[in-house]
């Protein structure tokens, strides 16, 4: 098989040359969503997918937000013994991600491409393949590809399993998680990526995130989170971003000159950083750009915000 080492189930090392650059394919007559599957873990879950211990596992990346959203989720839900999760690596070629040595194989299928996964649960499948999956050892298919629902299925759907740390999905904010996430994911989520870029696109997302930027600064001088007295699943998908703005977008300062412009949301998020589920599910070596200085996350962040 393409890519299979002889020597160990993992795969051979990024080959542009050969296979190329990953490409998502999307075709105007192709209807379907860029996140294939998308089904959700609930007691009456039309498929069966129903919420218990071992049954389940994450295959997730260090470098990908997206990705980082489930797994703080998965910790502050205290999910370690219930989902298991493994890691593909950080550099991908034409056939998408794969298992390599710095984080070992597929503990749950030996596959040595995610590809393998998508295929094993639709034959012949042709769409994007992404981080986070979710895989069902049961069915032995993809259950989602769906960040979001991902998330929230692991923060809401255990908790006869597992007491959480914290209810980061509680049902009196949803709406307001969801309102202010309907701001967020477009102008700062996604954002960031579009303001470090040259032209007249670029300068208009530069605008919004910064813009963004100054409306969350205000916000956070007067309240310790986003939404509600707690952390909830807001804090967590901005989170995920700040963290790499610097280091990432912005590391040659071709935005502005850091996040601590801001002093409120840079507090913010330095004390984030200092509960174990964000600390322990970061790894800055595998989204900080070349030659990018990485901030003093460790510097005391000092709240006075309820």
């Amino acid at each position: 098989m393409p890519g299979l080492s002889p020597f160990s189930r993992l795969a051979t090392p990024v080959d542009l040359d050969t296979y190329g650059e990953y490409r998502i394919v999307r075709r105007p007559d192709d209807p379907r969503p860029l996140y294939r599957f998308s089904a959700r873990l609930s007691d009456n879950s039309p498929a069966g997918f129903t919420p218990r211990a071992g049954r389940y596992h994450l295959y997730a990346g260090w470098f990908c937000p997206w990705s980082q959203r489930v797994t703080i989720t998965r910790a502050l839900a205290r999910l370690e013994d219930v989902v298991s999760v493994s890691y593909v690596d950080n550099q991908r070629d034409g056939r998408g991600w794969a298992f390599r040595e710095r984080y070992g194989p597929d503990p749950v299928n030996g596959f040595t491409l995610l590809r393998q996964a998508y295929e094993a649960t639709e034959e012949g499948f042709d769409g994007h393949i992404s981080v986070p999956t979710l895989w069902d050892r049961a069915t032995a298919g993809v259950v989602s590809n769906n960040f979001k629902t991902i998330g929230i299925d692991l923060a809401t759907s255990f908790r006869h399993l597992a007491t959480p740390i914290v209810d980061t999905y509680p049902e009196r904010y949803r709406d307001e998680i969801e309102e202010l996430d309907e701001w967020l994911n477009p102008a700062v989520n996604h954002g960031v990526g579009a303001a470090a870029r040259p032209g007249p696109d670029g300068a208009h997302a530069r605008t919004a995130l910064l813009d963004a930027f100054a409306v969350l600064d205000e916000r956070l001088a007067t309240r310790r989170y986003l939404v509600g007295p707690t952390l909830t699943e807001a804090d967590i998908r901005l989170w995920v971003t700040l963290v790499r703005y610097d280091v990432g977008p912005n590391a040659t300062r071709a935005i502005n000159p850091g996040l601590h412009e801001y002093p409120h949301l840079w507090a913010y998020a330095r004390d984030l950083y200092t509960l174990p589920a964000f600390r322990a599910t970061t790894d800055f070596t595998s989204f900080t750009a070349a030659g990018a200085t990485i901030p003093d996350w460790h510097a005391p962040a000092i709240r006075t915000a309820a």
